[in-house]
């Protein structure tokens, strides 16, 4: 458990106590900040205890990742954002995915034969990028619920990009991972090798360049970032990609807009979970999944046949994911059926198909976990996505109980492996379904000019039967964060335990025609007993960085996943 309810003040240099004389915002309680990374989390309270918003602490821990953290996310990239205002009630989503450039076509991440290309040939280089949202989703999110000026929010990604970091040891691990490919990438080299290989943990890394773009947009805004110089940067790094060189044009990047998105909200038992629309499948899924084991009593399951619990969820799992590969992409551009496949009494008819005894069968030419026909959908083929696990998740509760939510993500480990003005630039369009049709219908998640790929990050927030918000949270891991989140919810809300005890259950997922659950985990003692209900179970690494935030009696206190090396901060009154 990595959690400091109080402050350890050698390490975070912030008082656990505001001084006698000041405000009154400085000496109620500050909130909570919980990220994947110490140097985030840290950035994060240090605005709440400035009197800042949970929005800006937020924000302050999105654009110290992107120094920190540059495998996984940054102002590169994109995200999903979910806001509950404490005075209002209301709950708002901002839809900061990246789009496709228009110069995208459907035939992308097609050969010369007209087949897929294998995702480590996608991947690399500038067809891969999309035009990055997270400055965008920034200032949409400043200006509705920020407190703090927007230049102070900069202050501590600066700092740590000027006078450096530390590499941690997951992101040492993923540039030894990726020393070799590395060889044609001569700017990330740059960055992150020393003496001519991968930086080792505890590697002191400055970045001068990426200090000085985020001071210009301190001072000028998210347009410095659309226009002018920067602009022009990424162009330049996506056209000269020393692997498939691309177009995004300045018009590309002008026209990119933050989108506020209506939330995805359903019941499960008492509570109201909400999420983020489509381009994200998370809030989809997830309610999926959960209201097809709704019928079970998951308490009694977990207590007195755990086995059998696991078995439930799996089957919900993988209905509930078959419904996400066929029907949903970015419904701007798709008519995507949302309120369909939460309908409760398609939700029933999904949940009947689970028996309690056995997972179902594999018949010869039969799908043996086939999607529905949720109400509003229309005929459509199903086809997999390539999204692979990535992506990193903050939150942030302040004094007031405002709760800020993101997911934030450049897609694979350092996105395309292009570096522009010392940022690193996204892989997202790999998240589109490469093969364009499938038995000659086309498909919903294909690339498309101007549109969003679709995505699995599942940025939760959970009200109880009064309505008020208990529970906020979202995690890494490309497509299984959908399956992370979800075990993490029913772990709170079925099995009575907290958020730290939930996050440290074990993982689940799926892959052919297995069950895999997550080795070197309690799961494992279970494996033969799950197998009796008729599952191929594996063993696999199902690593996830989950962070979130529990309001106790206490008040609201911060967690993260056991498995990360990220830290939750919480000052109670």
């Amino acid at each position: 458990m990595k959690k400091l309810c109080t402050f350890l003040a050698l390490f975070l240099l912030i008082p656990l106590t505001a001084p006698a004389h000041a405000k009154d915002h400085e000496t109620k309680n500050a909130g909570t900040a919980a990220s994947a990374h110490p140097e985030a989390t840290k950035a994060g309270f240090e605005m709440l205890q400035a009197g800042g918003s949970a929005a800006d602490a937020a924000m302050a821990m999105m654009l110290t990742l992107t120094v920190v953290e540059p495998q996984s996310s940054g102002i590169g990239g994109g995200g999903f954002f979910l806001h509950h205002d404490a005075k209002s009630g209301w709950m708002q989503t901002i839809d900061g995915r990246e789009m496709a450039p228009a110069s995208a076509e459907s035939t992308r991440f097609l050969d010369d034969e007209g087949k897929p290309l294998k995702f480590i040939q996608a991947m690399p280089g500038g067809k891969s990028v999309g035009v990055p949202g997270n400055m965008r989703l920034m200032e949409m999110a400043h200006r509705k619920w920020g407190k703090l000026p927007w230049a102070k929010i900069f202050e501590p990604a600066i700092r740590l990009a000027e006078e450096g970091y530390a590499v941690s040891v997951p992101q040492a691990d993923w540039l030894k991972r990726l020393e070799r490919l590395w060889v044609n990438f001569p700017a990330a080299q740059a960055l992150y090798w020393k003496d001519g290989a991968a930086a080792p943990a505890g590697t002191i890394i400055k970045n001068p360049e990426l200090g000085q773009l985020l001071r210009e947009l301190q001072a000028g805004g998210a347009d410095a970032f659309y226009s002018g110089k920067t602009a022009a940067a990424i162009s330049a790094a996506v056209a000269n990609a020393p692997r498939s060189p691309a177009e995004i044009t300045a018009e590309d990047l002008a026209n990119y807009r933050a989108i506020l998105r209506a939330p995805v909200c359903s019941t499960y038992r008492i509570y109201k979970i909400c999420g983020m629309g489509p381009p994200s499948s998370g809030a989809t899924t997830v309610l999926g999944i959960l209201g097809a084991i709704e019928r079970f009593d998951m308490t009694e399951l977990y207590k007195t046949e755990p086995a059998k619990a696991w078995h439930v969820i799996a089957e919900a799992m993988r209905l509930a994911y078959s419904d996400r590969e066929k029907y949903l992409a970015d419904k701007d551009f798709v008519a995507v059926p949302v309120d369909g496949l939460i309908d409760k009494d398609y939700m029933t008819e999904r949940s009947a198909m689970i028996a309690l005894d056995r997972a179902r069968p594999q018949l010869p030419g039969v799908a043996t976990y086939p999607a529905g026909n949720p109400p509003g959908s229309s005929p459509r083929t199903a086809a997999i996505s390539s999204e692979v696990a990535g992506t990193t998740h903050f939150t942030a509760v302040d004094g007031e109980g405002n709760i800020a939510n993101m997911t934030s993500t450049v897609e694979g480990p350092f996105g395309s492996q292009l570096i522009a003005r010392g940022m690193v630039l996204n892989n997202e369009l790999t998240d589109f379904t490469f093969a364009p049709e499938k038995d000659g219908a086309p498909v919903a998640n294909r690339v498309q000019a101007g549109k969003r790929p679709l995505s699995s990050m599942s940025p939760t927030l959970v009200y109880d039967s009064d309505g008020q918000p208990i529970l906020a949270l979202g995690s890494a891991g490309g497509k299984r964060i959908i399956m992370h989140v979800t075990k993490t919810l029913i772990g709170v809300l079925d099995y009575g335990l907290s958020l730290d005890e939930a996050m440290a259950l074990p993982n689940i997922y799926f892959g052919g025609a297995g069950v895999l659950i997550e080795k070197d985990s309690d799961l494992i003692s279970l494996q033969t007993d799950i197998s009796k209900f008729g599952h191929i179970v594996v063993t696999s690494g199902l690593p996830s960085k989950l962070a979130g935030a529990q309001k106790t009696e206490k008040g609201w206190i911060g967690s993260v996943d056991p498995r990360s090396t990220g830290q939750a901060v919480s000052e109670l009154p």
